[in-house]
């Protein structure tokens, strides 16, 4: 009962800051909202226990990514006044863009059944525990061939960056 109110709960935030980034003025309230829905986001993975992904997700989007937004957004400098006015022609395809889009995924999501989970092993899929189980002992050779793909691409990166003394 207390996962439903929950999912509830970071459902209506993340629509509610989804629909901000979008609504906001500033740039850098688009970006803490959007910062905001990624946290939501890996507050879902975790009722959907997989705290792998939520962590990873919070690392790599909440982490790298917005800063990365940030920095560019800071650095941009972005003006009011520098926006152009769009016409009202661009306003209408935009529109009728948006509207299709809409109708494609009711259309999608009408034919989608909601079906519950049965077996309870496929549930804990997402664990740490079971993610290394599976990942050392069904998928141990992609695992240690993409390890020496990163190998080789940090040394081609410390060999790019390195200066030449001539």
């Amino acid at each position: 009962m207390l996962t439903q109110y929950l999912f509830f709960f970071l459902s209506a935030v993340a629509l509610i800051s989804a629909v901000m980034v979008l609504l906001s003025k500033k740039p850098i309230h688009s970006v803490l909202y959007l910062t905001l829905t990624f946290f939501t986001l890996a507050g879902h993975y975790i009722l959907l226990n997989a705290q792998f992904l939520a962590v990873v997700h919070i690392i790599v989007y909440a982490g790298a990514i917005m800063v990365l937004f940030l920095f560019t957004v800071m650095l941009l400098n972005l003006n009011i006044e520098g926006e152009f006015q769009k016409s009202t022609l661009m306003k209408f395809v935009a529109a009728l863009a948006g509207g299709l889009i809409f109708l494609v995924l009711i259309g999608t999501l009408k034919s989608f059944d909601v079906t519950t989970v049965s077996n309870p092993e496929i549930t804990q899929v997402g664990l740490v525990k079971n993610l290394g189980k599976t990942l050392y002992s069904d998928y141990l050779m992609p695992f240690e061939l993409s390890s020496i793909l990163f190998l080789a691409a940090m040394v081609g990166a410390v060999m790019l960056g390195k200066k030449d003394k001539n």
